[in-house]
């Protein structure tokens, strides 16, 4: 087996890692599309929960199917940043739209440099370092957008939508890690299904040539 093949094994075995990633990320997007409650507190709440689960996700999964020593140390290390802000967010759900906007500045800052400078590091030897890059400015972007949004905003709503309400910067807000949510969680299920279609190929390529090997070696 060539080296580039066992690369390209080596990522079709990483494939559970998206898939874990992103199912809590789906379940935030899905709880702040179908939550009228926009509050602080509920946003400190579902994201609290979810990047914690996602955190344990990312560092169990990458120690168990990432390969490259580097990499993992570092998604390890991701992995436990979405640990501590996780429970943060739970232990102080009740701190208003101040702790939010902190906690998920901060986690989004952190969480993106760690995946973007993973990416950059591996981006001429994996595959998997364009989509590694991607989340990184994704999340990154995020913090960015949070700390724009601001924290005194209120709009009442109405016009020609007739719609009665008001639209905050906590609604935005926590609209905002939903709709983040919902993308990534999109992205990363595309990006497993795609390693795990991959390792059926790998496996098929290296079969095809050990079949070779040996009919050459028969003659």
């Amino acid at each position: 087996m060539t080296a580039l093949q066992h690369d390209a094994e080596s990522e079709a075995r990483y494939w559970p890692v998206p898939i874990l990633r992103a199912i809590p990320l789906l379940v935030l997007g899905m709880v702040t599309t179908f939550v009228n409650d926009h509050s602080p507190s509920i946003g400190l709440t579902v994201f609290g929960a979810t990047t914690l689960v996602g955190g344990v996700a990312l560092a169990a999964g990458s120690r168990r199917f990432l390969d490259d020593a580097s990499s993992r140390s570092i998604a390890v290390v991701q992995g436990a940043v979405g640990v501590v802000f996780g429970l943060l967010a739970l232990l102080f759900r009740g701190g208003g739209l101040p702790t939010l906007v902190a906690l998920v500045t901060a986690w989004a800052v952190i969480a993106g440099v760690l995946e973007l400078v993973t990416g950059l590091r591996r981006r001429r030897r994996s595959g998997l370092a364009r989509d590694w890059m991607l989340l990184g400015a994704l999340t990154i972007l995020l913090a960015l957008i949070y700390l724009l949004v601001p924290a005194d905003y209120s709009k009442e709503l109405g016009g020609i939508e007739k719609i009665r309400g008001t639209l905050t910067s906590s609604t935005i807000l926590v609209g905002l890690v939903g709709a983040y949510g919902a993308l990534v969680g999109i992205f990363l299920i595309i990006q497993g299904l795609s390693l795990k279609w991959q390792t059926g190929t790998a496996h098929a390529v290296a079969a095809d040539e050990t079949n070779s090997i040996d009919g050459a070696q028969t003659k």
